[in-house]
């Protein structure tokens, strides 16, 4: 959640859209009417929408059957029931997500085209959770490596820090 003036915005890709329209100067968005700009408003929504909700369920049922609250014979059970979901469902819905972006990769160097967008702003944070599960092609490495790479990028972490995502 942001506040900006009188504006409360909530939302990660509500508060992307309005920063770039707001003070992006016609930056970081693809000309409106032209097929990046499809593929950004595809990748902008598709990041939370359907990327993401695989990856936060792997990282909670990763974490079931070590649970406090589960009693320990029950543990057992709890670990073999999220590792038949994990095998089953989530590890082949990651696959799937981690080839289709990487097939979006090898067509442009950003996911809405040539040059850097909001989309890829939205999209480094299921890159990022899916590196730290293993699972990137080389190209997605390469990606994620030059989104660690730009100044902006660093010039962020100064301000906020380092982070580290859950595993």
């Amino acid at each position: 959640m942001i506040t900006d003036g009188d504006k409360t915005i909530a939302e990660t890709g509500t508060i992307v859209e309005y920063l770039i329209e707001t003070y992006g100067n016609g930056r970081l968005i693809p000309a409106a009417g032209t097929n990046d700009r499809l593929l950004y408003n595809y990748w902008m929504h598709y990041a939370e929408g359907s990327a993401m909700p695989p990856l936060v369920m792997k990282l909670i049922f990763g974490h079931i059957p070590d649970a406090p609250q589960i009693p320990f014979f029950i543990k057992p059970i709890a670990k073999m029931i999220t590792s038949g979901v994990q095998k089953s469902y989530l590890d082949p819905q990651i696959r799937d997500h981690v080839a289709l972006w990487d097939k979006q990769l090898q067509k442009t160097a950003f996911f809405a085209g040539a040059e850097l967008t909001g989309a890829d702003i939205m999209m480094s944070f299921p890159v990022e959770a899916a590196s730290s599960r293993g699972t990137l092609t080389p190209k997605l490495t390469s990606y994620l490596a030059a989104i660690h790479g730009r100044p902006a990028y660093q010039a962020a972490l100064k301000a906020g820090g380092p982070y580290a995502l859950l595993g």
